[in-house]
C-alpha cells in the first residue's frame, strides 16, 4: 500500500467530495467518508458509494465525531458553503465550519505521532475577500466579506496553528468557484437551470456585473490529488482558473442552452449583503506540481444544465 491508499473525507456526500471519492474509490483507494447527511448530501451517490468493495461510510456529526478511524490522510471538506444561509444563519456557519474543523484536527492530534495522517483542508477562494485587478496569491491577507467566509479563514488559521503548536502535517487547498454534475440547486448554475427549466426566471443579484473564476469539480479533485502526491507540507495552495465570466453571462449562457429568451430568464433583486466583486486567484504555486486545468465551462455547461433534476436531493 501507498502512504495515501486509505482516505477519511468528511463531507464526502457533498458536491465536491462526491467527486472526489469517485475518483478515490476508481483508484482502488480505501475511503471512509463521514458524512452527517445535512439537506444538500446527495442521496443517489450515496446508494451509488455504498456497492463499492472500499468504501465504508460513518454517519457523524464532525462536530462530535470522537473517534478517528486508521487513515493515511484526512481530506476536510464538511462544511457549510451557501452564503445566503449563512447571511441568515450565521451561527451554524460557526459550529459545523470552525467547530467542526477543531474537533477533526483534535482527532488527528491525539494520534500516535507515527500514525497521524495528513490533514488535508479544503477551503475557498472567498477567504481573500474580493479584488477588483489582479490575483490574490497565498500570500494575501485573509479579508472575508460575510460570515461564509469568515468561518472557513477562521479554520484555516485553525489548520495553520494546530500545525505550528503540535506538529500536524497539513495542507490547505482554495479552490475557486465550482461548478459540475449534480450540484446541490441552490448555487447559481443548478438553481438557474432548475428554475428556467419551469419556466420560472433566475434570480440574479444586482446587476448581474460581478465576477467569478469557474473551476470544474473534476479539476478541483485533480489539484487535490496533486497536493497529496507532490505538494509541500504545511503550504498552502491555490486552485485558480483561467475563466472569469460576469453572473450575467452565466445566466445567459444557461438561457441559451435552454432557449429561454433572455427578457423571460431572469429577474434582477436586490444586492446581497457584502457582495463580493469578483475573485481571483494567482495558482502558480499549485501548476508547478503539473497541475492544469482541464475543463472548458462552456462545453461542460450544456450536459450539465440538462442533467440538473431536484429529485436527485429529495
Amino acid at each position: 500500500m501507498q502512504k495515501s491508499d486509505i482516505i477519511i473525507v468528511t463531507g464526502g456526500l457533498g458536491f465536491i467530495g462526491k467527486h472526489f471519492i469517485r475518483r478515490c474509490l476508481a483508484e482502488g483507494r480505501i475511503v471512509k467518508n463521514v458524512d452527517l447527511v445535512s439537506y444538500a448530501a446527495d442521496l443517489a451517490v450515496k446508494r451509488e458509494f455504498e456497492e463499492q468493495r472500499h468504501y465504508r461510510f460513518l454517519h457523524a456529526d464532525v462536530r462530535k465525531l470522537d473517534f478517528l478511524p486508521e487513515c493515511d490522510v484526512v481530506v476536510h471538506f464538511a462544511a457549510e458553503s451557501h452564503v445566503d444561509n449563512s447571511i441568515s444563519n450565521a451561527a451554524n456557519f460557526t459550529t459545523t465550519n470552525v467547530i467542526g474543523t477543531q474537533n477533526m484536527l483534535e482527532l488527528v492530534r491525539r494520534k500516535h505521532p507515527s500514525e497521524q495522517p495528513l490533514f488535508v483542508q479544503i477551503s475557498t477562494d472567498e477567504v481573500y475577500g474580493d479584488i477588483t485587478e489582479g490575483r490574490h496569491s497565498e500570500a494575501s491577507m485573509l479579508t472575508p466579506s460575510n460570515p461564509y467566509s469568515a468561518s472557513k479563514a477562521a479554520a484555516d488559521m485553525l489548520v495553520k496553528s494546530w500545525g505550528r503548536t503540535y506538529g500536524l502535517a497539513w495542507n490547505i487547498v482554495r479552490p475557486a468557484n465550482n461548478y459540475g454534475m449534480h450540484q446541490y440547486p441552490e448555487k447559481l448554475i443548478p438553481k438557474s437551470s432548475w428554475r428556467m427549466r419551469r419556466g420560472m426566471p433566475a434570480v440574479m443579484h444586482g446587476d448581474g456585473s460581478y465576477i467569478r473564476s469557474w473551476l470544474h469539480a473534476e479539476d478541483t479533485t485533480d489539484a487535490i490529488l496533486t497536493v497529496i502526491a507532490k505538494g509541500e507540507r504545511n503550504t498552502i495552495y491555490n486552485a485558480g482558473s483561467t475563466l472569469e465570466l460576469r453572473n450575467i453571462e452565466v445566466l445567459q449562457a444557461i438561457a441559451r442552452i435552454l432557449k429561454v429568451p433572455e427578457e423571460k430568464a431572469w429577474v434582477a433583486t436586490v444586492d446581497r449583503s457584502g457582495q463580493d466583486v469578483r475573485y481571483s486567484m494567482n495558482d502558480a504555486r499549485l501548476r508547478s506540481l503539473g497541475w492544469k486545468q482541464s475543463r472548458e465551462f462552456f462545453a461542460e455547461l450544456e450536459p450539465i444544465v440538462e442533467a440538473v433534476d431536484i429529485m436527485r436531493f429529495a
